[in-house]
């Protein structure tokens, strides 16, 4: 499965989370981690993959620096835990993207 190389592939540094396509549309990665806010309340973008692993902090971070989601709130009991919402221009960079 893809969604699995690509986790278990990446490191922080990993090209594929950090950099996007060259016309500055999120990679295929990111895509996949975005999308998954488009029919979540709020936007909320998850902290676990579809096989139940953590999201790569590196893919959060480099979706966060590109403006395509926020930080919504912290998690008092978690507070590693970069909880995510889609923001309008990644609901944007998505619909472009498609």
């Amino acid at each position: 499965m893809e969604d699995e190389k690509l986790h278990t592939a990446a490191e922080a540094a990993s090209s594929v989370y950090d950099h996007p396509e060259p016309d500055g549309r999120p990679n295929p990665a990111q895509r996949r981690y975005l999308s998954r806010g488009l029919n979540q309340p709020g936007g909320k973008l998850p902290l676990f993959d579809r096989e139940g692993q953590h999201v790569h902090p590196a893919l959060v971070r480099a979706c966060i620096a590109h403006g395509w989601s926020e930080p919504w709130f912290g998690n008092p009991l978690k507070p590693d835990w970069l909880i995510c919402k889609l923001t309008d221009k990644g609901r944007r960079a998505l619909g472009d993207s498609h």
